[in-house]
């Protein structure tokens, strides 16, 4: 969660004008560095004068901010200087009333000074953070504590212990559903049961035993205001509980208070440093921040030594003097409060963040108003409206082609011709989205069992329901999704511990301030990333990274649409890159006879990608001309990236390690599958090292991508089925007589345009899924075993349908990124006049130089 957002969720609602300005502080150090950025065209000279150049624009971009942060420290100390001094002083006097009333002992009477003395305690109280809320129901509370001396004597009861009444598990405890500090009902049952007995007693025998020892013991020593029974001795205690309560949840807030502005200062001047290049963090935390009122020890000292004061007090007014016991009651307490602060507050505000219900340029407190699904028929009926929109349309239409093609006879055999209908059906499903894809997927082997599509390897009869589960479900989950499953972790422990952040801007730290080098370094990075932690997460990372250039480019430059273009297509030739760069590439492997190890994939898909890089890297210099500026007089500089300073550490090198060593074994899996078995067993062994060693957490399985698992086992299962119901014969007839004639590479020349067509208007994975198979059937019926090449290059040609906005996920995520304006950097103009080029391209590059590489390797 960023910080800004934390601040709000954690800060006290009352004082959130007192709390450091972080988003006015963010904002401001992006004006720092245009203005950096500006100043640098004013020094030209730099062979004479150009360290001191530097040193200038920085001191005085350092002076600037330097400035707003000592506005924002002064206006937190003197706030907390106040508050400490008020709270203290409470605490004082708290201290002389309970001194005062336990020299009155029980001979006092303090309900008329309740009265009158607690109308100056209530104007105090309600500038706490719970003020407002207490001082509503104080006088309440008085009337209640001045009746209760006509109530009679309360007896404890051995089946009602103050350990049940004030345990949080307890289902009998009304804190659980009213909250103490704004329940006064609930409040005065939870106190009189609070001042009845220090623990949980058995019941039974046993029970009444240890009453009669404790009465005896009462017995024994004389009765005080905190230990007497009596109507008096209980609304004394009541009283001061309350008194404690409410200091003790102001001192904790205020404490809260100052750490939460010390993380805000550290994480302002951590961006600045990294924004600005400046140096300034430990400087001004150490020597400004840290000697600052709040901050110091001596303060720190005093807050903590006022709280513990006050435990004290507790334990003398209520809980006969045990200390623990008084601690565990007041951080029950303040935990409620922060409860009822966040039930009140924060809690719904952080329910819309997570739903996506609150706007992303106004943050917290601006909700955005979501615009419904527009309808294209409207049709009113006795239980209301039907509104037709165009994915029910959609569903309509498959559930209508589907139930014709199952009492139409299309092809021969009844197995084969329900099996097309499930292929069409979920064909179109797939294409139009009109249910989530994964369901689909995950309706494919529901469909399978249910109209008898499986049959048995002779194929002479279908199996049985109970048979074709067991066969469908024990295909699903293959080697290949143990293999896609090892990439997932391998992805998510080089994220987690941030080594793609580190290498990636070593890298792009060496490109220099050219626009044309600039390009082709993030496209070369965007490239490798997608081969490692997928080309989903790849091109978010890279967006991230290029923030600081589009904010200090010109307006209306042509560098900024193509630099995200060119690292969403980069993304996209990334996915063809690595067997677990993408789900289409698994999908391949899985259906070829002899599935490749991963050196013989890279030797084919390395070299291809890096040509297919170089070609759309030139056809964007050629189309955009990034290198001038928009008024084409002179060439933009681009601000370069600084590298990271961080080191690695041992968990990175472990991390690293063990990512090197897997590659490794799934680069030889062929050579040593006598000893490992399969590429899906060496899987395995990242997600052991990294999940035993505590590198990822339960969370970080939780958060796989498992809509792609799912998505990738439906496309197994359809295949199988299609093969074992006998489609896939009826099929190889046809095209056996469409390609009978041809050659291979022409062949390779008729499918290859076909498979880019599909793959550019649907998923590149649900495009593998329909068209995997039908070069596995081409590739048979030319006879010479050439179907593991026509599914490898199908399988590379489905990651280059590139040509749309919705053409894979790194079109999609390119197309939403929005200038500081929230004005698109790409229109469709964009993807149509550069992509589709691209696409063709990488496409003839597969089918030409991907070809003879595919034949120099055997296949």
């Amino acid at each position: 969660m960023k910080f800004s957002s934390s601040l709000k969720f954690n800060a006290v609602s009352e004082w959130w004008e007192e709390y450091i300005d972080y988003d006015n502080l963010k904002k401001k150090i992006y004006q720092l560095e245009k203005q950096q950025q500006s100043l640098s065209g004013s020094y030209q000279d730099l062979e004479s004068n150009e360290s001191t150049s530097l040193v200038g624009r920085q001191r005085h971009t350092d002076s600037v901010f330097i400035r707003l942060l000592d506005k924002e420290l002064k206006k937190i100390t003197l706030f907390y200087e106040s508050q400490e001094e008020e709270l203290l002083e409470r605490l004082e006097k708290l201290e002389q009333e309970v001194q005062a009333q336990e020299e009155q002992g029980l001979e006092g009477d303090h309900y008329q000074d309740d009265f009158d003395d607690d109308d100056d305690d209530d104007e105090s109280i309600s500038r706490s953070p719970v003020g407002r809320r207490l001082s509503i129901g104080a006088r309440r509370r008085r009337l209640s504590s001045t009746l209760s001396r006509n109530l009679p004597l309360i007896e404890t009861d051995s089946t009602i212990q103050e350990g049940e009444a004030l345990s949080p598990m307890s289902p009998a405890s009304p804190r659980q559903h009213r909250h103490s500090i704004s329940s006064d009902e609930g409040d005065m049952e939870d106190s009189y049961a609070s001042l009845r007995g220090q623990g949980s007693l058995p019941r039974g025998p046993l029970g009444r035993l240890a009453n009669m020892m404790n009465s005896v013991s009462s017995s024994m020593m004389p009765d005080t205001i905190w230990t007497a029974k009596s109507n008096y001795a209980y609304d004394t205690r009541l009283l001061y509980k309350r008194k404690i309560t409410e200091l003790f949840i102001a001192l904790s807030s205020l404490r809260s208070y100052v750490e939460i502005n010390y993380s805000g200062f550290r994480k302002i001047l951590k961006k600045y440093d990294k924004v600005t290049y400046s140096e300034l963090k430990d400087h001004y935390l150490h020597d400004v921040i840290e000697n600052a009122l709040p901050f110091t020890q001596p303060s720190k000292d005093r807050l903590n030594n006022a709280i513990d004061r006050l435990i004290d007090l507790y334990a003398k007014c209520v809980t006969k003097g045990n200390t623990s016991q008084a601690r565990q009651h007041l951080k029950l307490t303040q935990r409620e409060n922060i409860a009822w602060e966040r039930d009140t507050v924060w809690r719904q505000m952080i329910a819309q963040e997570r739903r996506g219900e609150l706007s992303a340029a106004g943050g917290l407190g601006a909700t955005l108003v979501k615009e419904p699904v527009p309808a294209l028929l409207s049709i009113p009926t006795p239980l209301g409206t039907l509104r037709v929109t165009k994915r029910l349309l959609y569903l309509a239409i498959a559930l209508l082609v589907f139930v014709v093609l199952l009492n139409v006879q299309v092809v021969d055999g009844r197995e084969a011709n329900r099996c097309f209908a499930i292929l069409i059906f979920c064909t179109i499903l797939w294409a139009t989205e009109a249910i989530p894809l994964f369901v689909t997927s995950i309706m494919v082997p529901l469909l399978l069992v249910w109209l008898r599509v499986i049959r048995t390897s002779d194929g002479t009869h279908e199996l049985s329901p109970q048979d074709a589960t067991k066969f469908v479900f024990s295909i699903m989950f293959s080697p290949t999704i143990m293999l896609l499953i090892g990439g997932f972790t391998i992805a998510s422990a080089l994220s987690k511990t941030n080594i793609d952040r580190i290498l990636i801007t070593r890298v792009l730290s060496l490109a220099g301030t050219k626009p044309r080098t600039v390009l082709l370094a993030f496209m070369g990075v965007s490239c490798f990333a997608s081969m490692w932690i997928s080309n989903v997460a790849a091109p978010t990372l890279c967006f991230t990274l290029i923030k600081p250039i589009l904010r200090n480019l010109p307006r209306k430059t042509s560098f900024a649409p193509c630099l995200i273009l060119g690292i969403a297509l980069a993304a996209n030739i990334g996915g063809q890159s690595s067997p677990i760069s993408s789900p289409q590439n698994l999908i391949a492997l899985a259906a070829m006879d002899n599935p490749l190890d991963w050196g013989r994939w890279f030797a084919v898909a390395l070299p291809v990608s890096a040509i297919q890089l170089l070609l759309i890297w030139g056809l964007l210099l050629a189309s955009y001309r990034p290198s001038k500026a928009p008024d084409g007089e002179k060439e933009i500089e681009i601000r370069p990236i600084r590298a990271t300073r961080e080191s690695f550490t041992v968990k990175q090198y472990w991390v690293t390690f063990v990512c090197l060593a897997t590659i490794a074994l799934w680069c030889v899996a062929h050579a040593i599958e006598d000893y490992v078995g399969d590429m899906g067993v060496i899987a395995i062994i990242p997600i052991l090292a990294f999940f035993s060693t505590g590198v990822l957490k339960k969370d970080d399985f939780e958060q796989f991508t498992w809509t792609i698992v799912f998505l990738a086992m439906g496309g197994i299962a359809l295949g199988k089925g299609v093969t074992s119901s006998g489609l896939l014969d009826v099929m190889g007839d046809l095209i056996r007589d469409l390609v009978d004639g041809y050659s291979l590479y022409n062949v390779v020349l008729i499918l290859s345009p076909i498979v880019l067509v599909i793959s550019t208007f649907i998923s590149h994975t649900i495009a593998s899924v329909l068209l995997v198979p039908i070069a596995q059937e081409v590739g048979k019926g030319l006879g010479g075993n050439h179907q593991d090449l026509l599914i490898f290059i199908t399988g590379l040609i489905c990651s280059t349908g590139m040509g749309m906005p919705v053409s894979g996920f790194p079109n999609q995520t390119a197309a939403t990124q929005e200038d500081e304006l929230g004005e698109l950097y790409l229109t469709n103009v964009d993807f149509l006049k550069n992509g589709i080029p691209a696409s063709v391209i990488a496409m003839l590059v597969i089918s030409t130089i991907g070809y003879l590489l595919m034949g120099a390797i055997g296949l």
